[in-house]
């Protein structure tokens, strides 16, 4: 039997998801860059993390998908979160999202119809055409909503991603996950 292609109904490819790959400025924090300069130093930039997010993140690790992170911009603040959440698989600093991801495909040893992504501006469009569900935050802008199968009910850095990774735990049928606290 072949995997659902992306024609298919959304509840047959949840079904097919091994790797949950996120956006990270505007979908894992609210978009906002902080920056606290001084003369002696350079610039620190801060961001905010729902913790609500890192919860489902650590959900879907206990669930067996594998979670990746892919971001435009490179930071430590980044960095220290997504170990701090077991996040291994994190890609910064990347202009062309596309290669990544596919080299992660091919590591795998899985398939787009394996994937799910959510994005939230036109950098994370090649993924969302290309991955068997692609979710969108409710502040990107109108071409990235339309390429996406659904947008999450709650802003990026507000809850989006705990709503998505509560979806996708429901679709595989891991529902004992929802209730359960991340130990």
């Amino acid at each position: 039997m072949t995997a659902p292609g992306p024609e298919a109904p959304l509840a047959q490819r949840w079904k097919q998801i091994r790797l949950a790959v996120f956006d990270v400025d505007g979908v894992l924090t609210d978009g906002t860059l902080a920056l606290a300069a001084s003369r002696q130093a350079p610039a620190v930039e801060t961001k905010t993390f729902h913790v609500l997010d890192g919860h489902g993140i650590k959900q879907l690790g206990r669930a067996g998908i594998e979670v990746a992170w892919i971001s435009g911009r490179d930071s430590p603040v980044v960095a220290a979160r997504a170990q701090e959440l077991g996040v291994t698989r994190l890609h910064q600093g990347v202009g062309d999202k596309l290669p990544v991801l596919q080299r992660l495909l091919d590591e795998l040893g899985i398939g787009f119809d394996a994937v799910l992504c959510i994005g939230d501006d036109l950098a994370d469009l090649p993924l969302m055409r290309r991955c068997a569900i692609a979710f969108a935050v409710p502040h990107a802008p109108a071409a990235v909503k339309l390429q996406a199968d659904a947008v999450t009910r709650l802003p990026g850095g507000a809850g989006a991603v705990r709503d998505l990774c509560d979806r996708l735990l429901h679709g595989i049928g891991r529902h004992d996950l929802l209730d359960e606290p991340v130990r």
